[in-house]
This record gives structure tokens, C-alpha cells and sequence, in this order.
């Protein structure tokens, strides 16, 4: 974990250091917690730690107060510590820190800070306990990325101060977070390390402090300072907090917990690659990835992208797990197939590039010189290797807003900017409207599009719509089996539909299923998805699939098919995206094309006689399996003062609100329910009402459900109006002229 370097080398990288990441709800401390880090590497000054927040770098974060955007940091540490035998020892020690968001809006930040990470600092607010967020970054940083965890509960003095509780309600109160935190490892842990990843005040991977007032110790320092926890609320009774982060320093404490027990990525590999890289493990690059060996193929990832406020320039960030990156060397971008050169390679700095001539297995880079999304898997140009898994995200996209140029002629830039910010945010997505011309963006609530949407009318001033909230649609039985024909007559696709097996969903949207895999891999990947329900030859019919839609073809001696195969496969793919019931996008469904004639003559076979033949299948066939419409449900966690609960059980009840569960945490209310997110788009205002200013509430996404019977009709209208559609939901006649009949 450590080398001995001089403290002038501070911009070289030494062999593998671990890379941290602090992770928490929104507000419960970790940007004032990494001030004092950074202060105690010499990049800010100690009397301002606590109160700067500097890796809120951005305008924006400073003004809202949240941190909105990972902030990357690479520290150096002189470090005095003692031996079994009492003789001190300073070494020098190597961080790559992230500080990263806590608002659910930007939790794919976190999610792709974690990915190039070895372990998490989860911080804890001692007065609030474990929050939504809170149980969200652990199961992304345990479960997901296999980060190994070591525990912070922050805002002791709040305890202590305001609440005035003894020594022994306080530790009573850590006992229980700690306790929640460790029944959530010990489920998530990767197998067979649930015993060694637990948190505890025995082994010091648990410290317990301020913040605000600079301070922090695990069990080992106050035994090593001779210290009794009971010296800290007498501290604060004499009002003496500087002689706290005098003796007591919060740095030294988080420190110490890091050195103790996150591994090197030489360690953390060797168990975090099988979860996020399906390859043969055997093979020469399983084995350099495995062991983090610096001197074997060259395989890394695109975890984030930094764009410049200023320049508006990108910078990609991400890490190198296999080989050693290079200033001159030419990557092959996995996924999207491309061959780039890198500019200019080093490290990052907060807002700035350290530049190095390599950079080793192990250790995160910042480059510059072409732009893809957060994400990307890449190799040395030359050798073929698979990419990384899709990394996992927390919520996806519910809700969207139409923009569009306040010059027209500026919508070809607004495109190139748009799509430049949606690679750095993967979890929000966007799509022009052809009709309008307008671009719409869809995000995870309406705070994430209007962080986004800021950005974006900073470079090309934007009209703006109200936010809408994208409802999905589905199927409840087997469609009937339809012969379409084109208009010209001489061809013919007979089509059905199904609902997708629960285990093929999954595997769609977990990006499991690749178009460009080997044809018998993906069926295999289907039948096991499946647990053997469909058979291999079934799924060796692979054509397409549109989010978790499954496009399979099906059909015996078919001539001509592949002619019009990319016709019917553009028709279907627009389809899923504005189905027949609303105009909203389809989930979880298997069209099977069944059988086929193909005209033999390529003037009768043109995109807008086969684009109408598909189009009319798809939307008879969607008709006659009960079509669903379903709205997606936010779970959502209010802190009020008790007096105010009742004002908000009648709101959430209001808005269609389900009450899950009502808590009393250290003199406050917490509120757990279910609400419809088309509830939300105004919820902060209301409840901000009926909390007199005093509430504070974070969500996250629950699922999709049936829109309730009583609002059915009313909600597809309303929608319907909105999509540009007619009021009116078409029936079978609107395509009775495409039905093939047999004479």
C-alpha cells in the first residue's frame, strides 16, 4: 500500500496505490470531511478546511451547497506512526481520493467513481443514522463494485451538543449504525470475505468525529493517547473544540483506517474482477488483470468524463487495471468500435492535469485528445480483448424535458453538445424529435435535467419545457398471430408477441446481450437467462433488441429475408420507442418473426413498403396482448419534526402516496412511502409548506406499476395529447388494410 518517495515526487505515481472513495447521503458531511484531507496534503490551508468544501469546485455546487459532480484528488501523506514496540516510523503514503455526491439525482457519479475503486469510506451522520442514499452506496460500493468498506459516523458533536446525551446513550447510538452498516456487508460482501469486510470498533475500521469541528478517533488512537471517550464531551462542555482537533486530528484518523484496511488494488483485484469482467480468467489478460500486473496487456476503463467549465473542453478519467497506459499510445474503444489517439496523459488534480509520460495497472489517468462515453472499455490498439461489464446504476431515466435552440440554426451544435454531456451522464439519455426539432432529455428527477439542461444552455442558449413524467408500456398475455402485408402487396411478415421471461429482461438491460457477440455465445447467454425455458435453436434467431424488448426470427425456408432484414429491424426499434397504447416506450416483450415472403424483384422491396408491412404487425399484434400502461413509483424518505407529520401523511396520501413505515429518529419523524413520480414534479415546494420550511426528503427509484383502473383512461388521453397523438387509442381497424388474407 505504501512506498517511500520524496516529498518533491509528489506528481509520480508510485506501484499501485489504493484508490478511496467517500460515499454518504446528501448533507451528511463528505465534502467538509474531504476539506481536512486535503489540508493535511498541503492543497488548501488548515484554518479554512471544514468550511471551503474545495472539491466543490464547481459554481453551480457552490451555489446549491450539494456536490453535484466526482472530484478527483491524488494526496500525499507523510505519516508518523508506532510500531508494537512503541517506536515511531514515518512513511510516505500515496491516496487517489474521490469525493463523490450524495444527492440521488447524480448517484451515477458515484456509481462510476466506485467502479475504479479499491475501497469507501461510507459516512454516516450520527444524528440521522442510515438514510435512503446511505443503504444505496453501500449496496453499489459493497455489492455491485466490491469496494471494501470502512465506516466515519460524522456530526458526534450534534449528540453531544445539541441533543445533550451521556457517553452512554451516544455510544449506544453508534453501536446501532454501526450494526445496520455490517448486516448489509455481511449480505453483500463477494463471497467469502463477508467475515473480514466487518466493520468494527475492535479492529479500527470504524472513526467516530466532526467535521464541522475537525475531529475524529478510532479505538487504537484514544488507547494510544491515553484518552477516555468521556475527555470529548468535556471538551465541549468547557467549549474547547481546538483542543479536540489539536489531539484528535479528523485526518489522522481517517488515514489510519484507510491504511489499515483498504487493500492495494494488487489485493482488491483479485476479487473485484470476476464480478465486473466476464473473460476467461485463465487466459494471459484474466491472469494480468487479476494480479494488477503493470507489465501485461493494456485493458482500462472510462469511469468518468470532466468537462471544463471554462473551456468546455472534456477530459476523461478512469483507470488502468491491466498493463501500463502510455502519452503515445493508439486505444481501441470496445464498444463503440473506434481507434483513438491519445493528446496529453497524466493525472487528476481536482481541476487540473498532472502530466505523466505512463501510468500503471492499478492507478486512475486523466486524458485528453477524443471524447466517448463514461463507460468505455479499451485495449492497446493491436490486441483484442473482451470489455468490462456495463457498471450499475442506482435509478434510470423517468423524466424529460423538450429543448430546443433559440436560433434554429444552432440545433446541429445543440445536438453535439447534447450528446458530449450525455457521455459523461450515461444515467440521462436524450432523442430529436424529428417533427419539432426539439431534443428530449430524459433523467432521473427533475433536478438532474435541470443541472444538465444549465449546462447545456451555457453553450447554446436554450428554449425550455415544463418536465414531464415518461410512463412505460407493456403487454399482459400473448398477442394473436398477424399477416401483414406491404402496400404494394407482394410482401408479407406474419409476427405475435409474448411477455419476456422475467431472467431475459434482467439480461437485456444488464447489457448481458451484446448485437455484436458471437451468434452461438448469445444464444447461450439467452437459454441460460431463461433457466432453459427457450432452447438454443429458438434464441440462435437473435435479431435485434430495444432496451428490454427481444426482436427473434423464427421462420423456415424464407428466401430473401436478409435483403429486407435492416428495414424490418429500424421499423421494430421504432416501435418499442413510441408504442401503440400512449406513444410512451415499450418493456419487456419478444416479437417472433414467424414466416416471410420477399418479393424477388428489389424495386418492390423499398424501406417505405417494408417500414409499413412491419409497422402495422407490430401494432396489431401490441393491440391484441391487453396492452398496460405503466407509471413509475418513487420510494421517498421525509425528516420532519414530529409536529408535522400529520401534515404530511394527508399530503403524501394526496398524491396518490403509499406510507410505508413512520420512524422516530434522536427527536425527528421519518416518513418511508411510495408516491407516483408524475406526484413529484412540485413535491419539494409542498412539502416545504407543510413542513414550515423544516422537512428535508430524498428518493429513490422503486419500480413500475400499473397505472390504477379509475385513472386509466384519463391518463392515456392526457398522455396521448402530450405525445402529438389524437385523443383516441386506435383500434385494429386503423391497419385492417395491411392484414394479409389468404384467398
Amino acid at each position: 500500500m505504501s512506498t517511500k518517495t520524496s516529498k518533491n515526487e509528489k506528481s509520480q505515481l508510485i506501484e499501485r496505490p489504493p484508490v478511496v472513495v467517500v460515499v454518504g447521503h446528501v448533507d451528511h458531511g463528505k465534502s467538509t470531511t474531504a476539506d481536512y484531507l486535503l489540508a493535511k496534503a498541503g492543497l488548501m490551508s488548515a484554518e479554512t478546511a471544514g468550511e471551503k468544501r474545495m472539491t466543490d469546485s464547481d459554481e453551480e455546487e457552490q451555489e446549491r451547497g450539494i456536490t453535484i459532480f466526482t472530484s478527483v484528488v491524488i494526496l500525499s501523506y507523510d505519516y508518523v506512526m508506532k510500531d508494537k514496540d512503541g517506536n515511531e516510523k514515518e512513511e510516505t503514503y500515496l491516496f487517489q481520493i474521490n469525493d463523490t455526491p450524495g444527492h440521488l439525482s447524480f448517484t451515477g457519479e458515484v456509481s462510476r467513481a466506485l467502479r475504479g475503486s479499491d475501497g469507501a469510506v461510507i459516512l454516516v451522520d450520527a444524528l440521522e443514522g442510515m438514510m435512503t442514499q446511505t443503504e444505496t452506496n453501500i449496496q453499489l460500493a459493497v455489492g455491485e463494485e466490491a469496494c471494501k468498506p470502512v465506516l466515519f459516523i460524522n456530526k458526534v458533536d450534534r449528540l453531544i451538543a445539541e441533543l445533550r446525551l451521556d457517553p452512554e446513550h451516544v455510544m449506544g447510538k453508534l453501536d446501532i449504525i454501526a450494526s445496520q452498516v455490517n448486516i448489509m456487508v455481511k449480505k453483500l460482501a463477494p463471497k467469502g470475505l463477508a467475515k473480514a469486510w466487518k466493520i468494527s470498533f475492535k479492529n479500527n475500521s470504524i472513526a467516530v468525529g466532526s467535521a464541522k469541528d475537525g475531529w475524529a478517533f478510532t479505538v487504537e488512537i484514544l488507547v494510544q493517547k491515553g484518552l477516555k471517550p468521556s475527555e470529548v464531551f468535556q471538551k465541549y462542555k468547557d467549549d474547547n473544540k481546538s483542543w479536540l482537533r489539536e489531539n484528535l486530528p479528523l485526518d489522522d484518523a481517517l488515514l489510519r483506517m484507510v491504511i489499515q484496511h483498504i487493500p492495494n488494488p494488487g489485493e482488491s483485484q483479485k476479487y473485484k474482477i470476476p464480478l465486473i469482467w466476464k473473460g476467461d480468467l485463465e487466459s494471459e489478460i484474466g491472469q494480468s488483470l487479476l494480479n494488477c500486473d503493470p507489465n501485461g496487456p493494456l485493458l482500462g476503463m472510462i469511469t468518468k468524463i470532466f468537462i471544463d467549465p471554462r473551456s468546455k473542453r472534456p477530459t476523461l478519467i478512469g483507470r488502468v487495471f491491466s498493463g501500463t497506459l502510455r502519452k503515445d499510445d493508439v486505444l481501441y474503444l470496445i464498444n463503440r468500435r473506434q481507434t483513438k489517439r491519445i493528446k496529453r496523459l497524466g493525472v487528476m488534480e481536482l481541476t487540473d492535469i498532472l502530466e505523466v509520460p505512463e501510468i500503471p495497472a492499478g492507478n486512475l489517468f486523466a486524458l485528453f485528445g477524443f471524447i466517448c462515453p463514461a463507460g468505455e472499455s479499451f485495449y492497446r490498439d493491436g490486441f483484442e480483448v473482451s470489455g468490462f461489464d456495463k457498471i450499475a446504476y442506482a435509478a434510470e431515466p423517468v423524466v424529460s424535458r423538450a429543448i430546443s435552440p433559440k436560433i434554429a440554426t444552432d440545433l446541429s451544435k445543440l445536438s453535439d453538445v447534447v450528446n458530449t454531456w450525455i457521455m459523461a451522464d450515461p444515467t440521462a439519455s436524450y432523442e430529436l424529435d424529428h417533427k419539432t426539432k426539439k431534443i428530449v432529455l430524459s433523467g432521473i428527477d427533475p433536478l438532474q435535467l435541470e443541472i444538465l439542461i444549465s449546462r447545456i444552455d451555457e453553450q447554446v442558449p436554450l428554449n425550455i419545457s415544463d418536465p414531464i413524467v415518461v410512463h412505460r408500456e407493456s403487454i399482459t398475455k400473448q398477442s394473436r398471430v398477424y399477416t401483414t402485408k406491404s402496400n404494394n402487396g407482394h410482401n408479407r411478415i406474419t409476427m405475435q408477441i409474448d411477455p419476456i421471461l422475467p431472467g431475459v429482461a434482467d439480461a437485456l438491460r444488464d447489457d448481458k446481450i451484446d448485437p455484436y457477440m458471437e451468434r452461438k455465445d448469445r444464444a447461450k447467454v439467452l437459454v441460460k437467462a431463461s433457466e432453459g425455458a427457450w432452447k438454443e435453436n429458438f434464441t440462435r434467431g437473435y435479431w435485434a433488441h430495444s432496451g428490454s424488448n427481444l426482436l427473434i426470427e423464427n421462420t423456415k425456408g424464407v428466401q430473401r429475408l436478409d435483403r429486407i432484414k435492416e428495414f424490418i429491424i429500424q421499423s421494430w426499434i421504432t416501435f418499442t420507442k413510441k408504442a401503440t397504447l400512449a406513444g410512451e416506450p415499450l418493456q419487456n416483450t419478444v416479437f417472433t418473426i414467424t414466416d416471410a415472403t420477399v418479393h424477388v424483384d428489389p424495386a418492390h422491396i423499398g424501406v417505405t413498403e417494408i417500414v409499413s408491412m412491419v409497422s402495422s404487425a407490430c401494432n396489431l399484434t401490441y393491440l391484441s396482448s391487453k396492452p398496460r400502461l405503466l407509471e413509475p413509483l418513487m420510494r421517498i424518505e421525509i425528516k420532519t419534526p414530529p409536529n408535522y407529520v400529520g401534515a404530511l401523511t394527508g399530503l403524501l396520501t394526496q398524491k396518490r402516496g403509499i406510507i410505508e413505515i413512520i420512524l422516530e429518529k434522536a427527536g425527528s419523524s421519518i416518513l418511508k412511502a411510495l408516491i407516483p413520480t408524475v406526484e413529484t414534479i412540485e413535491l419539494a415546494d409542498d412539502i416545504r409548506g407543510a413542513t414550515a420550511g423544516r422537512g428535508f426528503f430524498g428518493y429513490t427509484f422503486a419500480k413500475f406499476e400499473d397505472v390504477p383502473a379509475h385513472l386509466f383512461d384519463k391518463t392515456v388521453e392526457t398522455i396521448r395529447v402530450r405525445n402529438k397523438l389524437k385523443p383516441e387509442v386506435p383500434t385494429q381497424s386503423t391497419w385492417e388494410r395491411f392484414i394479409y388474407k389468404r384467398g
